[in-house]
Protein backbone atom coordinates (compact mmCIF):
# COMPACT_ATOMS: atom_id res chain seq x y z
CA UNK A 1 0.00 0.00 0.00
CA UNK A 2 1.32 3.11 -0.61
CA UNK A 3 -0.04 6.08 1.52
CA UNK A 4 0.53 9.49 -0.61
CA UNK A 5 1.75 12.78 1.40
CA UNK A 6 0.33 15.68 -1.21
CA UNK A 7 3.13 18.19 -1.55
CA UNK A 8 0.11 21.15 -0.43
CA UNK A 9 0.14 19.65 2.58
CA UNK A 10 3.86 20.21 3.87
CA UNK A 11 4.20 22.32 6.38
CA UNK A 12 5.13 26.14 4.97
CA UNK A 13 7.84 28.91 6.67
CA UNK A 14 8.57 32.21 5.27
CA UNK A 15 11.46 33.80 6.78
CA UNK A 16 11.63 36.26 3.69
CA UNK A 17 15.13 35.40 2.62
CA UNK A 18 14.25 31.69 3.36
CA UNK A 19 11.04 29.65 1.50
CA UNK A 20 10.74 26.13 3.08
CA UNK A 21 8.46 23.36 2.79
CA UNK A 22 8.47 20.46 5.70
CA UNK A 23 7.63 17.29 5.31
CA UNK A 24 7.81 16.09 8.65
CA UNK A 25 7.76 18.40 12.01
CA UNK A 26 10.39 20.94 12.01
CA UNK A 27 10.76 24.24 13.44
CA UNK A 28 7.28 25.88 14.30
CA UNK A 29 5.54 23.49 12.05
CA UNK A 30 3.83 20.74 14.24
CA UNK A 31 1.96 17.68 13.13
CA UNK A 32 1.31 14.85 15.39
CA UNK A 33 0.43 12.68 12.66
CA UNK A 34 3.87 14.00 10.77
CA UNK A 35 7.10 13.47 13.23
CA UNK A 36 8.98 11.34 10.43
CA UNK A 37 9.66 7.75 8.84
CA UNK A 38 11.16 4.77 10.54
CA UNK A 39 14.78 6.62 10.92
CA UNK A 40 14.05 9.36 8.41
CA UNK A 41 13.20 12.31 10.80
CA UNK A 42 13.39 15.71 8.22
CA UNK A 43 13.32 16.34 4.68
CA UNK A 44 12.93 20.27 4.20
CA UNK A 45 12.42 21.80 0.73
CA UNK A 46 14.06 24.82 1.19
CA UNK A 47 15.00 28.13 -1.38
CA UNK A 48 17.24 30.92 0.13
CA UNK A 49 17.65 33.93 -1.51
CA UNK A 50 21.01 35.63 -3.03
CA UNK A 51 23.88 35.99 -0.48
CA UNK A 52 21.59 34.57 2.65
CA UNK A 53 21.77 31.76 4.61
CA UNK A 54 21.61 30.28 7.68
CA UNK A 55 24.63 31.45 10.08
CA UNK A 56 27.24 29.35 12.07
CA UNK A 57 24.63 26.86 14.49
CA UNK A 58 25.23 23.53 16.38
CA UNK A 59 24.17 19.83 15.57
CA UNK A 60 24.97 16.26 17.31
CA UNK A 61 24.03 12.53 16.40
CA UNK A 62 22.77 13.62 13.28
CA UNK A 63 23.65 12.82 10.09
CA UNK A 64 22.27 15.15 7.48
CA UNK A 65 22.77 15.46 4.30
CA UNK A 66 21.91 17.89 1.21
CA UNK A 67 20.56 17.68 -2.14
CA UNK A 68 21.07 20.87 -4.33
CA UNK A 69 18.29 20.74 -7.29
CA UNK A 70 19.67 24.62 -8.70
CA UNK A 71 21.97 27.64 -7.89
CA UNK A 72 25.24 26.89 -4.96
CA UNK A 73 25.15 26.20 -1.34
CA UNK A 74 28.26 27.35 0.66
CA UNK A 75 29.37 25.02 3.67
CA UNK A 76 31.51 25.91 6.46
CA UNK A 77 32.06 23.87 9.71
CA UNK A 78 33.73 23.28 12.52
CA UNK A 79 36.18 20.69 11.46
CA UNK A 80 37.60 22.93 8.62
CA UNK A 81 35.58 22.31 6.03
CA UNK A 82 34.57 24.77 3.29
CA UNK A 83 32.66 23.50 0.05
CA UNK A 84 30.52 24.56 -2.39
CA UNK A 85 27.95 22.47 -3.20
CA UNK A 86 25.98 22.54 -6.90
CA UNK A 87 23.57 20.19 -8.43
CA UNK A 88 24.86 16.33 -9.06
CA UNK A 89 26.72 17.00 -5.48
CA UNK A 90 25.65 14.94 -2.35
CA UNK A 91 27.06 16.40 0.61
CA UNK A 92 26.54 14.30 4.25
CA UNK A 93 27.36 15.96 7.43
CA UNK A 94 27.65 13.33 10.19
CA UNK A 95 27.05 15.70 13.54
CA UNK A 96 28.26 13.06 15.84
CA UNK A 97 29.59 14.67 19.05
CA UNK A 98 28.60 17.86 18.28
CA UNK A 99 29.71 20.13 15.45
CA UNK A 100 28.80 23.54 14.34
CA UNK A 101 27.98 25.01 10.83
CA UNK A 102 26.88 27.22 8.79
CA UNK A 103 24.79 27.49 5.13
CA UNK A 104 24.71 30.30 2.79
CA UNK A 105 24.06 31.03 -0.85
CA UNK A 106 27.08 31.17 -2.87
CA UNK A 107 25.42 33.68 -5.01
CA UNK A 108 25.08 37.33 -5.23
CA UNK A 109 22.35 36.88 -7.61
CA UNK A 110 20.69 33.62 -8.36
CA UNK A 111 18.78 32.09 -5.43
CA UNK A 112 19.93 28.30 -4.56
CA UNK A 113 17.02 25.59 -4.12
CA UNK A 114 18.18 22.15 -1.95
CA UNK A 115 16.74 19.45 0.23
CA UNK A 116 18.00 19.45 3.80
CA UNK A 117 17.39 15.81 5.18
CA UNK A 118 18.20 14.43 8.51
CA UNK A 119 18.28 10.29 9.34
CA UNK A 120 18.46 9.86 12.74
CA UNK A 121 22.05 7.54 13.69
CA UNK A 122 22.45 4.27 15.55
CA UNK A 123 24.77 5.51 17.76
CA UNK A 124 25.52 8.31 19.62
CA UNK A 125 28.76 10.74 20.35
CA UNK A 126 30.44 9.38 17.07
CA UNK A 127 33.38 11.48 15.70
CA UNK A 128 31.57 13.81 13.23
CA UNK A 129 32.76 13.75 9.27
CA UNK A 130 31.86 15.11 6.61
CA UNK A 131 31.55 13.78 3.05
CA UNK A 132 30.66 15.32 -0.63
CA UNK A 133 30.27 13.30 -3.67
CA UNK A 134 29.12 14.30 -7.41
CA UNK A 135 26.79 11.95 -9.09
CA UNK A 136 26.72 12.48 -12.94
CA UNK A 137 23.44 13.19 -14.27
CA UNK A 138 24.16 10.06 -16.91
CA UNK A 139 24.51 7.80 -13.22
CA UNK A 140 21.25 8.53 -12.60
CA UNK A 141 18.96 8.43 -15.79
CA UNK A 142 16.44 5.99 -16.32
CA UNK A 143 18.01 4.24 -12.97
CA UNK A 144 18.08 4.37 -9.31
CA UNK A 145 21.68 5.50 -8.19
CA UNK A 146 22.56 4.28 -4.76
CA UNK A 147 23.95 7.91 -3.09
CA UNK A 148 23.85 6.81 0.21
CA UNK A 149 24.44 3.26 1.85
CA UNK A 150 25.83 1.61 5.08
CA UNK A 151 29.39 1.07 4.06
CA UNK A 152 29.49 3.59 2.00
CA UNK A 153 28.86 0.93 -0.98
CA UNK A 154 29.30 1.38 -5.20
CA UNK A 155 31.01 4.99 -4.58
CA UNK A 156 27.95 5.95 -1.99
CA UNK A 157 28.44 8.28 1.19
CA UNK A 158 28.88 6.31 4.54
CA UNK A 159 25.97 6.82 7.13
CA UNK A 160 25.68 6.20 10.17
CA UNK A 161 22.28 3.99 9.88
CA UNK A 162 20.61 0.62 7.88
CA UNK A 163 19.66 2.77 5.68
CA UNK A 164 19.88 3.49 1.74
CA UNK A 165 19.06 6.39 -0.07
CA UNK A 166 18.87 6.40 -4.20
CA UNK A 167 18.60 9.00 -6.41
CA UNK A 168 16.97 9.22 -10.19
CA UNK A 169 15.67 11.17 -13.13
CA UNK A 170 12.92 9.81 -15.22
CA UNK A 171 11.25 11.22 -18.58
CA UNK A 172 9.38 9.65 -20.76
CA UNK A 173 9.98 5.74 -21.52
CA UNK A 174 12.92 5.63 -18.60
CA UNK A 175 11.89 3.39 -15.89
CA UNK A 176 13.54 1.18 -13.46
CA UNK A 177 12.60 -1.56 -10.98
CA UNK A 178 13.98 -1.43 -6.87
CA UNK A 179 13.68 -4.67 -5.79
CA UNK A 180 13.18 -3.97 -1.66
CA UNK A 181 13.84 -6.86 1.13
CA UNK A 182 11.61 -7.98 2.90
CA UNK A 183 10.33 -6.30 6.48
CA UNK A 184 11.63 -2.83 4.79
CA UNK A 185 9.80 0.38 4.47
CA UNK A 186 10.17 2.69 1.65
CA UNK A 187 10.15 6.06 1.46
CA UNK A 188 9.58 8.11 -2.05
CA UNK A 189 10.06 12.06 -2.07
CA UNK A 190 9.54 13.61 -5.96
CA UNK A 191 12.11 16.34 -5.92
CA UNK A 192 10.98 17.94 -9.58
CA UNK A 193 8.35 16.95 -11.78
CA UNK A 194 6.61 13.62 -11.89
CA UNK A 195 6.60 10.36 -12.21
CA UNK A 196 4.72 6.93 -11.19
CA UNK A 197 5.35 4.46 -8.43
CA UNK A 198 3.53 1.19 -9.29
CA UNK A 199 0.65 2.96 -11.06
CA UNK A 200 0.18 5.90 -8.62
CA UNK A 201 0.93 9.22 -9.66
CA UNK A 202 3.71 11.91 -7.87
CA UNK A 203 3.71 14.89 -8.59
CA UNK A 204 6.34 17.29 -7.09
CA UNK A 205 6.96 17.33 -3.52
CA UNK A 206 4.83 15.09 -3.14
CA UNK A 207 5.76 11.97 -0.64
CA UNK A 208 4.97 8.68 -0.21
CA UNK A 209 5.16 5.94 2.59
CA UNK A 210 5.16 2.53 1.49
CA UNK A 211 5.50 -0.78 3.98
CA UNK A 212 6.45 -3.90 3.31
CA UNK A 213 7.12 -2.73 -0.54
CA UNK A 214 8.42 -5.43 -2.25
CA UNK A 215 9.07 -4.64 -6.01
CA UNK A 216 9.06 -1.21 -7.06
CA UNK A 217 8.37 0.38 -10.58
CA UNK A 218 8.96 3.94 -11.73
CA UNK A 219 7.97 4.86 -14.66
CA UNK A 220 6.02 7.66 -17.24
CA UNK A 221 8.65 10.19 -15.67
CA UNK A 222 7.83 14.04 -16.80
CA UNK A 223 10.96 15.76 -16.15
CA UNK A 224 11.02 13.72 -12.77
CA UNK A 225 14.07 13.76 -9.88
CA UNK A 226 12.86 11.39 -6.97
CA UNK A 227 14.92 10.29 -4.10
CA UNK A 228 14.27 7.05 -2.67
CA UNK A 229 15.02 5.98 1.01
CA UNK A 230 14.92 2.27 1.43
CA UNK A 231 14.71 2.04 5.74
CA UNK A 232 14.10 -0.07 8.46
CA UNK A 233 10.55 -1.06 9.35
CA UNK A 234 9.87 1.03 12.33
CA UNK A 235 7.42 3.68 12.13
CA UNK A 236 9.01 6.11 13.96
CA UNK A 237 12.67 7.73 14.44
CA UNK A 238 14.44 6.94 18.01
CA UNK A 239 17.54 5.74 19.16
Amino acid sequence: MIDIRKADHRGRANHGWLQSRHTFSFGSYRDARQQGFSDLLVINDDRVAPAQGFGTHGHRDMEIFSYVLEGALEHKDSMGTGSVIVPGDVQMMSAGSGVQHSEFNHSAEQPVHFLQIWIVPNERDAEPRYQQVHFEQVEKRGRLRLIIAPQGEQGALAVRQDARVYAGLFNGDEAATLDVAANRHVYVHVARGSLEVNGERLEEGDGARIRDAGSLRFDKGENAEVLVFDLRPNELPGM
